[in-house]
Protein backbone atom coordinates (compact mmCIF):
# COMPACT_ATOMS: atom_id res chain seq x y z
CA UNK A 1 0.00 0.00 0.00
CA UNK A 2 1.41 3.38 -1.04
CA UNK A 3 1.33 5.99 1.71
CA UNK A 4 2.54 9.56 2.09
CA UNK A 5 4.18 9.03 5.45
CA UNK A 6 7.06 10.08 7.70
CA UNK A 7 10.05 7.76 7.60
CA UNK A 8 9.87 7.02 11.32
CA UNK A 9 6.20 6.13 11.15
CA UNK A 10 6.83 3.93 8.11
CA UNK A 11 9.52 2.05 10.04
CA UNK A 12 7.14 1.66 12.99
CA UNK A 13 4.53 0.13 10.69
CA UNK A 14 7.13 -2.16 9.09
CA UNK A 15 8.32 -3.37 12.50
CA UNK A 16 4.70 -3.98 13.54
CA UNK A 17 4.18 -6.09 10.40
CA UNK A 18 7.01 -8.33 11.68
CA UNK A 19 4.88 -9.12 14.75
CA UNK A 20 7.33 -8.33 17.58
CA UNK A 21 6.27 -9.63 20.97
CA UNK A 22 8.33 -7.22 23.10
CA UNK A 23 9.25 -3.63 22.28
CA UNK A 24 11.60 -1.79 24.66
CA UNK A 25 11.34 1.98 24.40
CA UNK A 26 13.41 4.88 25.63
CA UNK A 27 13.18 8.20 23.75
CA UNK A 28 16.18 9.93 22.23
CA UNK A 29 16.13 12.12 19.13
CA UNK A 30 15.91 11.36 16.29
CA UNK A 31 14.44 7.87 16.83
CA UNK A 32 11.64 8.88 19.22
CA UNK A 33 8.88 8.94 16.58
CA UNK A 34 9.55 5.27 15.79
CA UNK A 35 8.85 3.97 19.28
CA UNK A 36 6.03 6.50 19.70
CA UNK A 37 4.41 5.07 16.58
CA UNK A 38 4.82 1.53 17.84
CA UNK A 39 3.40 2.54 21.23
CA UNK A 40 0.27 3.87 19.52
CA UNK A 41 -0.13 0.65 17.54
CA UNK A 42 0.18 -1.46 20.70
CA UNK A 43 -2.16 0.76 22.72
CA UNK A 44 -4.75 0.77 19.95
CA UNK A 45 -4.69 -3.00 19.62
CA UNK A 46 -3.35 -3.02 16.04
CA UNK A 47 -0.21 -4.79 17.26
CA UNK A 48 -1.13 -7.67 19.54
CA UNK A 49 -0.03 -9.66 21.35
CA UNK A 50 2.89 -7.38 22.13
CA UNK A 51 4.27 -5.95 25.36
CA UNK A 52 5.45 -2.34 25.05
CA UNK A 53 7.88 -1.65 27.89
CA UNK A 54 8.87 1.88 28.85
CA UNK A 55 12.28 1.68 30.50
CA UNK A 56 14.39 4.17 32.45
CA UNK A 57 17.42 4.27 30.13
CA UNK A 58 18.95 2.97 26.92
CA UNK A 59 20.99 0.48 28.93
CA UNK A 60 17.73 -0.84 30.37
CA UNK A 61 16.18 -0.99 26.90
CA UNK A 62 18.85 -3.34 25.62
CA UNK A 63 18.93 -5.29 28.88
CA UNK A 64 15.18 -5.91 28.69
CA UNK A 65 15.50 -6.87 25.03
CA UNK A 66 18.18 -9.39 25.99
CA UNK A 67 15.93 -10.90 28.63
CA UNK A 68 12.87 -11.09 26.39
CA UNK A 69 14.83 -12.52 23.45
CA UNK A 70 16.45 -15.14 25.70
CA UNK A 71 12.97 -16.09 26.88
CA UNK A 72 11.89 -16.71 23.29
CA UNK A 73 10.13 -13.46 22.32
CA UNK A 74 10.73 -11.60 19.07
CA UNK A 75 12.27 -8.39 20.41
CA UNK A 76 12.88 -4.88 19.07
CA UNK A 77 14.24 -1.55 20.23
CA UNK A 78 15.63 1.69 18.78
CA UNK A 79 18.23 4.26 19.77
CA UNK A 80 20.72 6.86 18.55
CA UNK A 81 23.97 8.61 19.42
CA UNK A 82 24.73 8.78 23.15
CA UNK A 83 21.89 6.31 23.71
CA UNK A 84 23.81 3.69 21.76
CA UNK A 85 26.94 4.44 23.77
CA UNK A 86 25.01 4.17 27.04
CA UNK A 87 23.83 0.68 26.11
CA UNK A 88 27.24 -0.39 24.72
CA UNK A 89 27.92 -3.01 27.40
CA UNK A 90 24.56 -4.64 26.77
CA UNK A 91 25.03 -4.32 22.99
CA UNK A 92 28.12 -6.52 23.26
CA UNK A 93 26.25 -8.91 25.55
CA UNK A 94 23.43 -9.32 23.02
CA UNK A 95 25.79 -10.38 20.25
CA UNK A 96 27.92 -12.49 22.58
CA UNK A 97 24.79 -14.38 23.61
CA UNK A 98 23.69 -14.78 19.99
CA UNK A 99 20.26 -13.18 20.44
CA UNK A 100 18.38 -12.06 17.29
CA UNK A 101 17.30 -8.62 18.52
CA UNK A 102 16.55 -6.04 15.83
CA UNK A 103 17.40 -2.43 16.63
CA UNK A 104 16.97 0.73 14.60
CA UNK A 105 19.84 3.20 14.93
CA UNK A 106 18.71 6.65 13.78
CA UNK A 107 22.23 7.81 13.04
CA UNK A 108 23.28 10.94 14.89
CA UNK A 109 26.55 12.62 15.86
CA UNK A 110 28.20 11.89 19.20
CA UNK A 111 29.14 14.78 21.53
CA UNK A 112 30.88 16.68 22.94
CA UNK A 113 30.03 19.25 21.74
CA UNK A 114 26.39 18.23 21.85
CA UNK A 115 24.90 17.81 18.39
CA UNK A 116 21.58 16.19 17.51
CA UNK A 117 22.08 16.10 13.74
CA UNK A 118 23.16 13.31 11.46
CA UNK A 119 26.40 11.58 10.83
CA UNK A 120 27.49 7.95 11.25
CA UNK A 121 29.66 8.28 14.36
CA UNK A 122 27.31 6.32 16.61
CA UNK A 123 26.92 3.04 14.74
CA UNK A 124 30.54 3.18 13.55
CA UNK A 125 31.62 3.28 17.20
CA UNK A 126 30.06 -0.17 17.58
CA UNK A 127 31.45 -1.67 14.38
CA UNK A 128 33.34 -4.39 16.28
CA UNK A 129 30.55 -5.35 18.69
CA UNK A 130 29.37 -8.38 16.70
CA UNK A 131 26.04 -7.00 15.43
CA UNK A 132 25.15 -7.03 11.76
CA UNK A 133 24.87 -3.46 10.46
CA UNK A 134 22.68 -2.71 7.46
CA UNK A 135 22.52 0.87 6.10
CA UNK A 136 19.44 2.30 4.38
CA UNK A 137 19.77 4.70 1.47
CA UNK A 138 16.10 5.72 1.52
CA UNK A 139 13.02 5.40 3.69
CA UNK A 140 11.69 2.70 1.38
CA UNK A 141 14.86 0.75 1.95
CA UNK A 142 14.64 1.35 5.70
CA UNK A 143 11.18 -0.26 5.66
CA UNK A 144 12.42 -3.19 3.58
CA UNK A 145 15.60 -3.73 5.60
CA UNK A 146 13.72 -4.08 8.88
CA UNK A 147 11.66 -6.93 7.45
CA UNK A 148 14.81 -8.59 6.13
CA UNK A 149 16.62 -7.95 9.42
CA UNK A 150 14.20 -10.06 11.47
CA UNK A 151 14.51 -12.90 8.95
CA UNK A 152 18.32 -12.68 8.85
CA UNK A 153 18.81 -12.32 12.60
CA UNK A 154 16.54 -15.24 13.42
CA UNK A 155 18.09 -17.54 10.82
CA UNK A 156 21.58 -16.93 12.19
CA UNK A 157 20.65 -16.21 15.82
CA UNK A 158 22.48 -12.89 15.92
CA UNK A 159 21.39 -9.27 16.43
CA UNK A 160 20.93 -6.76 13.61
CA UNK A 161 21.16 -2.96 13.52
CA UNK A 162 19.25 -1.21 10.76
CA UNK A 163 20.91 2.19 10.39
CA UNK A 164 19.01 5.12 8.89
CA UNK A 165 20.13 8.73 8.79
CA UNK A 166 18.59 10.79 11.56
CA UNK A 167 16.23 13.59 10.47
CA UNK A 168 17.28 13.22 6.81
CA UNK A 169 15.28 9.99 6.66
CA UNK A 170 13.52 9.65 10.02
CA UNK A 171 11.64 12.93 9.72
CA UNK A 172 11.19 13.09 5.94
CA UNK A 173 7.64 12.64 4.64
CA UNK A 174 7.45 10.87 1.31
CA UNK A 175 5.59 8.19 -0.62
CA UNK A 176 6.47 4.73 0.69
CA UNK A 177 5.12 1.30 -0.18
CA UNK A 178 4.08 -0.38 3.08
CA UNK A 179 3.84 -4.14 2.47
CA UNK A 180 0.71 -6.18 3.16
CA UNK A 181 0.63 -8.24 6.33
CA UNK A 182 0.07 -11.45 4.34
CA UNK A 183 3.22 -10.87 2.29
CA UNK A 184 5.32 -10.17 5.38
CA UNK A 185 3.93 -13.28 7.08
CA UNK A 186 4.84 -15.36 4.03
CA UNK A 187 8.37 -13.93 3.98
CA UNK A 188 9.01 -13.93 7.73
CA UNK A 189 7.99 -17.18 9.44
CA UNK A 190 6.88 -17.30 13.10
CA UNK A 191 9.81 -16.94 15.47
CA UNK A 192 11.40 -20.24 16.45
CA UNK A 193 14.38 -19.45 18.70
CA UNK A 194 17.56 -21.40 18.12
CA UNK A 195 18.20 -21.00 21.84
CA UNK A 196 15.69 -20.27 24.56
CA UNK A 197 15.45 -20.37 28.35
CA UNK A 198 13.22 -23.28 29.32
CA UNK A 199 12.30 -24.07 32.96
CA UNK A 200 12.01 -27.73 31.97
CA UNK A 201 15.64 -27.73 30.84
CA UNK A 202 17.39 -25.07 32.95
CA UNK A 203 20.67 -23.65 31.68
CA UNK A 204 22.85 -20.64 32.51
CA UNK A 205 23.63 -17.98 29.92
CA UNK A 206 26.38 -15.39 30.03
CA UNK A 207 28.78 -17.70 31.87
CA UNK A 208 32.34 -16.71 32.69
CA UNK A 209 34.70 -17.91 29.95
CA UNK A 210 38.42 -17.99 30.64
CA UNK A 211 41.45 -18.08 28.34
CA UNK A 212 40.82 -21.72 27.51
CA UNK A 213 37.78 -20.92 25.32
CA UNK A 214 37.37 -17.13 24.91
CA UNK A 215 39.26 -16.97 21.62
CA UNK A 216 37.11 -19.74 20.22
CA UNK A 217 33.96 -17.90 21.25
CA UNK A 218 35.12 -14.78 19.44
CA UNK A 219 36.10 -16.78 16.37
CA UNK A 220 32.63 -18.30 16.20
CA UNK A 221 31.17 -14.77 16.25
CA UNK A 222 33.37 -14.03 13.24
CA UNK A 223 32.26 -17.26 11.56
CA UNK A 224 28.62 -16.18 11.94
CA UNK A 225 29.39 -12.83 10.33
CA UNK A 226 31.03 -14.69 7.45
CA UNK A 227 27.92 -16.85 7.09
CA UNK A 228 25.84 -13.68 6.98
CA UNK A 229 27.76 -12.63 3.85
CA UNK A 230 26.14 -15.62 2.13
CA UNK A 231 22.65 -15.17 3.57
CA UNK A 232 22.21 -11.41 3.08
CA UNK A 233 22.12 -11.51 -0.75
CA UNK A 234 19.97 -14.66 -0.73
CA UNK A 235 17.39 -13.05 1.56
CA UNK A 236 17.52 -9.85 -0.53
CA UNK A 237 16.73 -11.86 -3.68
CA UNK A 238 13.85 -13.62 -1.94
CA UNK A 239 12.57 -10.25 -0.79
CA UNK A 240 12.68 -8.94 -4.37
CA UNK A 241 10.80 -12.01 -5.63
CA UNK A 242 8.10 -11.56 -2.99
CA UNK A 243 7.73 -7.76 -2.96
CA UNK A 244 8.80 -6.83 -6.49
CA UNK A 245 11.66 -4.44 -5.72
CA UNK A 246 15.39 -4.77 -5.16
CA UNK A 247 16.34 -3.72 -1.65
CA UNK A 248 19.21 -4.58 0.64
CA UNK A 249 22.00 -6.95 -0.31
CA UNK A 250 25.70 -6.38 0.19
CA UNK A 251 26.56 -3.60 -2.28
CA UNK A 252 24.78 -1.78 -5.08
CA UNK A 253 26.75 -0.31 -8.00
CA UNK A 254 25.37 2.66 -9.93
CA UNK A 255 26.76 3.57 -13.35
CA UNK A 256 30.02 1.76 -12.57
CA UNK A 257 30.31 0.17 -16.04
CA UNK A 258 33.47 1.56 -17.61
CA UNK A 259 33.95 4.02 -14.75
CA UNK A 260 37.50 5.22 -14.19
CA UNK A 261 36.51 6.85 -10.88
CA UNK A 262 34.15 5.22 -8.37
CA UNK A 263 32.79 6.87 -5.22
CA UNK A 264 32.03 4.61 -2.26
CA UNK A 265 29.52 5.65 0.39
CA UNK A 266 26.65 4.45 2.55
CA UNK A 267 23.37 5.91 3.76
CA UNK A 268 21.17 8.68 2.39
CA UNK A 269 24.04 10.62 0.78
CA UNK A 270 23.94 8.04 -2.00
CA UNK A 271 20.91 9.82 -3.45
CA UNK A 272 22.77 13.12 -3.77
CA UNK A 273 25.80 11.30 -5.12
CA UNK A 274 23.76 9.59 -7.83
CA UNK A 275 22.33 12.93 -8.98
CA UNK A 276 25.86 14.37 -9.10
CA UNK A 277 27.23 11.34 -10.95
CA UNK A 278 24.41 11.66 -13.52
CA UNK A 279 25.45 15.26 -14.23
CA UNK A 280 29.12 14.32 -14.53
CA UNK A 281 28.31 11.35 -16.78
CA UNK A 282 26.30 13.63 -19.04
CA UNK A 283 29.40 15.84 -19.23
CA UNK A 284 31.49 12.86 -20.36
CA UNK A 285 33.18 11.98 -17.06
CA UNK A 286 33.56 8.23 -16.57
CA UNK A 287 32.42 7.99 -12.97
CA UNK A 288 30.14 5.80 -10.87
CA UNK A 289 29.11 5.17 -7.28
CA UNK A 290 29.14 2.04 -5.14
CA UNK A 291 26.63 1.97 -2.29
CA UNK A 292 27.44 -0.20 0.72
CA UNK A 293 24.30 -1.77 2.19
CA UNK A 294 26.08 -4.19 4.54
CA UNK A 295 28.73 -2.50 6.66
CA UNK A 296 28.98 -5.46 9.03
CA UNK A 297 29.78 -7.99 7.82
CA UNK A 298 31.91 -6.00 5.42
CA UNK A 299 31.70 -7.50 1.90
CA UNK A 300 35.39 -7.49 1.00
CA UNK A 301 35.04 -9.69 -2.09
CA UNK A 302 32.04 -7.80 -3.48
CA UNK A 303 33.74 -4.42 -2.95
CA UNK A 304 36.94 -5.62 -4.58
CA UNK A 305 35.06 -7.01 -7.57
CA UNK A 306 33.15 -3.76 -8.04
CA UNK A 307 36.21 -1.49 -7.76
CA UNK A 308 39.09 -3.42 -9.31
CA UNK A 309 38.53 -2.03 -12.81
CA UNK A 310 38.69 1.61 -11.70
CA UNK A 311 41.72 3.89 -11.75
CA UNK A 312 40.76 5.74 -8.57
CA UNK A 313 38.41 5.32 -5.63
CA UNK A 314 36.93 8.12 -3.52
CA UNK A 315 35.45 7.04 -0.18
CA UNK A 316 32.91 9.55 1.10
CA UNK A 317 32.71 9.30 4.90
CA UNK A 318 30.08 10.61 7.33
CA UNK A 319 32.27 9.56 10.25
CA UNK A 320 35.84 10.24 11.27
CA UNK A 321 38.54 8.25 13.02
CA UNK A 322 40.37 10.99 14.92
CA UNK A 323 44.12 10.64 14.48
CA UNK A 324 43.84 8.43 11.40
CA UNK A 325 41.16 9.44 8.90
CA UNK A 326 38.25 7.51 7.51
CA UNK A 327 36.44 4.54 9.05
CA UNK A 328 34.82 3.12 5.94
CA UNK A 329 38.02 3.90 4.00
CA UNK A 330 40.01 1.53 6.18
CA UNK A 331 37.77 -1.38 5.21
CA UNK A 332 37.83 -0.39 1.55
CA UNK A 333 41.63 -0.33 1.61
CA UNK A 334 41.64 -3.91 2.93
CA UNK A 335 39.34 -4.94 0.09
CA UNK A 336 41.67 -3.32 -2.46
CA UNK A 337 44.92 -4.66 -0.98
CA UNK A 338 47.48 -5.20 -3.75
CA UNK A 339 45.61 -3.21 -6.41
CA UNK A 340 47.39 -0.21 -7.86
CA UNK A 341 44.96 2.70 -7.94
CA UNK A 342 44.58 6.16 -6.50
CA UNK A 343 42.62 6.23 -3.25
CA UNK A 344 41.07 9.27 -1.55
CA UNK A 345 39.15 9.72 1.70
CA UNK A 346 36.65 12.57 1.91
CA UNK A 347 35.07 13.33 5.29
CA UNK A 348 31.75 15.12 4.86
CA UNK A 349 28.51 15.95 6.59
CA UNK A 350 29.72 15.65 10.18
CA UNK A 351 27.15 16.90 12.67
CA UNK A 352 24.55 17.30 9.95
CA UNK A 353 26.44 19.70 7.67
CA UNK A 354 24.76 19.77 4.26
CA UNK A 355 26.44 17.82 1.47
CA UNK A 356 25.54 19.67 -1.72
CA UNK A 357 25.82 18.62 -5.34
CA UNK A 358 27.93 21.70 -6.03
CA UNK A 359 30.48 20.74 -3.37
CA UNK A 360 30.50 17.12 -4.50
CA UNK A 361 30.98 18.09 -8.15
CA UNK A 362 33.93 20.37 -7.30
CA UNK A 363 35.54 17.72 -5.11
CA UNK A 364 35.05 14.97 -7.70
CA UNK A 365 36.54 17.14 -10.44
CA UNK A 366 39.68 17.44 -8.32
CA UNK A 367 39.66 13.69 -7.70
CA UNK A 368 39.31 12.87 -11.41
CA UNK A 369 42.32 15.13 -12.06
CA UNK A 370 44.21 13.43 -9.19
CA UNK A 371 44.55 16.81 -7.48
CA UNK A 372 42.66 15.83 -4.33
CA UNK A 373 44.46 15.44 -1.02
CA UNK A 374 44.52 11.84 0.28
CA UNK A 375 42.44 13.02 3.27
CA UNK A 376 40.01 15.84 2.49
CA UNK A 377 37.36 17.54 4.66
CA UNK A 378 34.52 18.69 2.44
CA UNK A 379 33.56 22.35 3.01
CA UNK A 380 35.73 22.68 6.13
CA UNK A 381 35.94 26.33 7.21
CA UNK A 382 39.69 26.76 7.44
CA UNK A 383 39.33 30.38 8.61
CA UNK A 384 37.91 29.48 12.00
CA UNK A 385 40.20 26.45 12.29
CA UNK A 386 43.26 28.65 11.83
CA UNK A 387 41.90 31.18 14.33
CA UNK A 388 41.60 28.48 16.98
CA UNK A 389 45.03 26.99 16.23
CA UNK A 390 46.60 30.44 16.53
CA UNK A 391 44.70 31.04 19.78
CA UNK A 392 46.10 27.81 21.23
CA UNK A 393 49.63 28.67 20.08
CA UNK A 394 49.60 32.06 21.76
CA UNK A 395 47.36 31.67 24.81
CA UNK A 396 47.83 29.19 27.65
CA UNK A 397 44.20 29.57 28.70
CA UNK A 398 42.73 29.51 25.23
CA UNK A 399 39.27 28.44 26.38
CA UNK A 400 36.86 25.72 25.26
CA UNK A 401 37.12 24.94 21.54
CA UNK A 402 33.42 24.67 20.71
CA UNK A 403 32.49 27.98 22.32
CA UNK A 404 35.43 29.72 20.66
CA UNK A 405 34.43 28.42 17.24
CA UNK A 406 30.84 29.55 17.68
CA UNK A 407 32.07 33.07 18.45
CA UNK A 408 34.42 32.93 15.47
CA UNK A 409 31.62 31.81 13.16
CA UNK A 410 29.65 34.88 14.22
CA UNK A 411 32.64 37.17 13.71
CA UNK A 412 33.40 35.75 10.27
CA UNK A 413 29.74 36.00 9.23
CA UNK A 414 29.64 39.67 10.31
CA UNK A 415 32.70 40.48 8.18
CA UNK A 416 31.22 38.69 5.17
CA UNK A 417 27.89 40.53 5.51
Amino acid sequence: MLKQIEGSRAVAEAVALCRPEVICAYPISPQTHIVEGLGELVKGGALAPCEFINVESEFAAMSVAIGSSAAGARSYTATASQGLLYMAEAVYNASGLGLPIVMTVANRAIGAPINIWNDHSDSMSQRDCGWLQLFAESNQEAVDLHIQAFRLGEELSMPVMVCMDGFILTHAVERIDIPAQADVDAFLPPYEPRQVLDPAEPVSIGAMVGPEAFMEVRYLAHAKQTLALERIPVIAREFEDRFGRASGGLVRPYRCEGAETIVVALGSVLGTLKDTIDELRDAGVKIGVLGIQSFRPFPLAAVRAALQGAERVVVLEKSFCVGLGGVLSTDVRVALSGLQLHGYTVVAGLGGRAITRASLAKMLAEAVADQLQPLTFLDLDWRIVERQLERERTMRRSGPVAENLLRDVGAVASKVS
